[in-house]
C-alpha cells in the first residue's frame, strides 16, 4: 500500500475529527438494527464503530452495559464495576450512558475521583487487586477504540480475570445487545445523568494511584532512578498523561512528557501512512513528533489513547519494530527475573515474529503459540502459567518479579518502563540489545500487506483446512508445517500459515474490509520476503479456487 505524501507530517485541517458533530450524532442519530453494519458487533477488543455511521451511538452503549449487567447478573458477580475510559470524542459521551445504565441497575461502580480518563492496564490492575484484597469478584468496562482514528468508538468488557472478554461472553452480550436493539431499549434502565453521579453505587476513587504505587512489584524503578536516566514519553493525548505524571513523581525519574496536548479531535496529531490521523505507537508516521526528539532521551516511548499499546524509541535506531521489541523484552525478563519458575511458557501470537521461537528456545523455555488477540494470553497470565503474553501489535503485559500476576490485558505503561529497566541495568537500550540477538539468532525481515478478497473468499479463507494447502516449497523450501490451528491451544485461527526452516507466512482475512491480510517473515533477506509474500498470494490463490 502506497504511504501518503504527507504521512508524519502535521495533519491539515481537511483532516480533523468535527467534534460537535460527532457528539450531536453519538446522542441524536439512532441505529437501525436491520441493517448489519449497525447492530453491536464484538471483535477481539470489544465493539467499535462510529456515530456518524451509525455504529457507535448512545442506544449501542446503553444495550450492550444493559447486557454486561444481566450477564453479571447471572454469573454472581458481585463486587464492583471498573469503569474507565480514554480521551476519544465520543469516550466521555459514551463513560456518561454507561454510568447511567449501571445507576439504574443498582451496579456499584468505581470512577476516578474526577471522571478523568483511566487507561485499559489500570482497569485490568484494579479488577485483579479488589479480587486480592476482598474475596470478591469485580469486572470493568474500558470505553475505547484504541488507537483508531478520532471519529471512531469503542467499548470492550472485562470479566473477573481481569482481561479482554472471551468469545463465550462476548457473543452472549452481544445477542443480548442487538435484542434489547431491536425491542428499542424498551428493557434498558436508565438515569438521568445527575442522578447517576449522585447514586449511592456511584464511587469516585483513586483508581491510577494503586496501579502507580504497585508498579515496583514488576518493574524495577529504583534501578531506573539511580540511573538518571534521562527519559521521554508520549502520551498521544491519551488517557495515560496523569499517569505518567504520578509514575515520574512517585519514582523520582527524569521523565519528561514530550506533549501535554489533550484534544479530542487529535488535530495535533501527525498523519498515519494513509493520511488518517490514527494514535498508532507502533507507526513511526504516528511517532513523528517523538522520534524528532529520540536523541535527546536514552529511551523513550509513546502509548495509543488506552494506554494498552507501546512504541519504544531509542536514540539511532529510532522506533523499533513491534516485533523486535517483543523478541527483546522476552530475552531480558528471562535472564532477569529469578522469582520466576523454570516452567513457565512464554506467549506469543502465530503472527509474531520467529525470532521470539529462538530466543524461547535458547533460554530452555516453552512456547505457547495462539491466534491473534490478547484474549488467547489471559488464562496463562491468570493462572500464572504463562510468564509473558504479547503479540505482534505492541501489546503485552508480563508476571510480578515475584511471579505472581500483573495485569491480563495488554500493559503499554508497563512494556515501557521495562525499557527503562532493561537500559538501567544492563546500560545497552533496547535497540543495542536488538542488534546483539539478531547477531547471535538471526535477522529477519518482517511485513504485512492487504491483497483484495471477496466476501465468499475471506469465508473460504476462514473455514481452511490444512489439506487445502498441496504446496511441497515455499519460497525455494520445503514446507515444514501447515496450520489451521494453532500449536500452542489448538484453536482454529480464522486462515493458515505455512512454514519453512528460513521463513513463514499466513494469510487471515479481514474483519472489516473485502481484503486478506498476509503477514511473513524471512530469515534470508528482502528479496527471500519478496518471494513468500508473491508464493503466499499464489497458495491463498490455489486454495480459493480449490
Amino acid at each position: 500500500m502506497p504511504v501518503h505524501p504527507d504521512a508524519g507530517h502535521p495533519a491539515g485541517p481537511d483532516a480533523h475529527a468535527h467534534v460537535p458533530r460527532l457528539v450531536a450524532a453519538y446522542y441524536t442519530d439512532v441505529p437501525d438494527p436491520t441493517d448489519p453494519s449497525q447492530r453491536v458487533a464484538f471483535g477481539t477488543s470489544g465493539h467499535r464503530g462510529r456515530s456518524l455511521e451509525g455504529s457507535f451511538n448512545d442506544a449501542h452503549v446503553a444495550a450492550i452495559v444493559q447486557a454486561v449487567v444481566e450477564h453479571r447478573r447471572a454469573a454472581g458477580i458481585t463486587g464492583p464495576l471498573f469503569l474507565g475510559a480514554d480521551t476519544h470524542a465520543l469516550s466521555e459521551p459514551a463513560l456518561r450512558t454507561a454510568l447511567e445504565v449501571l445507576a439504574a441497575n443498582g451496579v456499584d461502580t468505581v470512577v476516578e475521583r474526577d471522571l478523568a480518563p483511566v487507561p485499559t492496564p489500570v482497569v485490568s490492575h484494579a479488577i485483579l487487586r479488589h479480587r486480592a484484597l476482598k474475596r470478591e469478584d469485580a469486572d470493568g468496562l474500558v470505553i475505547t477504540p484504541s488507537h483508531n482514528p478520532p471519529g471512531d468508538g469503542g467499548i470492550k468488557y472485562n470479566p473477573p480475570h481481569g482481561g479482554p472478554a472471551g468469545t463465550d461472553v462476548t457473543k452472549a452480550v452481544e445477542a443480548r445487545a442487538n435484542a434489547l436493539l431491536e425491542a428499542g431499549l424498551r428493557d434498558v434502565q436508565r438515569v438521568a445523568w445527575r442522578r447517576a453521579l449522585d447514586a449511592t453505587t456511584t464511587h469516585r476513587r483513586d483508581v491510577v494511584g494503586p496501579y502507580v504505587e504497585d508498579l515496583r512489584a514488576a518493574v524495577d524503578l529504583e534501578t531506573v532512578r539511580v540511573s538518571g536516566l534521562r527519559l521521554g514519553v508520549d502520551p498521544m493525548g491519551g488517557a495515560s498523561l496523569a499517569t505518567w505524571d504520578r509514575v515520574a513523581d512517585a519514582y523520582a525519574l527524569d521523565l519528561v512528557v514530550v506533549d501535554r496536548t489533550v484534544d479530542a479531535s487529535f488535530a495535533f496529531m501527525p498523519l498515519d501512512h494513509d493520511g488518517q490521523i490514527r494514535m498508532d505507537c507502533s507507526s513511526p508516521y504516528a511517532m513523528a513528533n517523538l522520534l524528532r526528539l529520540a536523541d535527546r532521551f536514552d529511551v523513550a516511548f509513546g502509548n495509543d489513547p488506552d494506554a494498552d499499546r507501546h512504541g519504544i524509541v531509542v536514540p539511532g535506531a529510532g522506533l523499533l519494530n513491534p516485533n523486535a521489541y517483543l523478541a527483546v523484552a522476552i530475552d531480558y525478563l528471562l535472564g532477569h527475573r529469578p522469582g520466576w519458575a523454570p516452567d513457565l511458557a512464554v506467549g506469543k501470537t502465530l503472527v509474531s515474529s520467529a525470532l521470539i521461537d529462538r530466543v524461547v528456545a535458547r533460554h530452555g523455555r516453552r512456547l505457547e503459540e495462539v491466534p491473534v488477540g490478547f484474549k488467547w494470553f489471559v488464562d496463562g497470565l491468570h493462572s500464572g502459567r504463562l510468564a509473558f503474553g504479547g503479540e505482534e501489535s505492541a501489546g503485552a503485559s508480563f508476571l510480578r518479579r515475584d511471579g505472581g500476576t500483573w495485569t491480563t490485558d495488554k500493559d503499554g505503561i508497563l512494556l515501557a518502563l521495562l525499557a527503562a529497566e532493561m537500559t538501567a541495568v544492563t546500560g545497552e537500550d533496547p535497540g543495542v540489545r536488538h542488534a546483539a540477538l539478531t547477531a547471535d539468532l538471526g535477522t529477519t525481515a518482517y511485513r504485512r500487506v492487504d491483497a483484495p478478497a471477496t466476501p465468499e473468499q475471506k469465508q473460504a479463507l476462514a473455514a481452511l483446512n490444512a489439506d487445502a494447502v498441496t504446496a511441497t516449497e515455499l519460497a525455494g523450501d520445503p514446507v515444514t508445517a501447515v496450520l489451521t490451528r494453532a500449536p500452542g491451544n489448538d484453536a482454529p485461527i480464522g486462515g493458515l500459515k505455512v512454514v519453512t526452516e528460513r521463513g513463514w507466512f499466513a494469510a487471515r482475512p479481514s474483519g472489516t474490509e473485502d481484503v486478506y491480510k498476509i503477514y511473513a517473515e524471512s530469515f534470508g533477506g528482502e528479496a527471500h520476503l519478496d518471494r513468500l509474500i508473491e508464493e503466499a498470494r499464489a497458495v491463498v490463490s490455489a486454495a480459493f479456487e480449490g
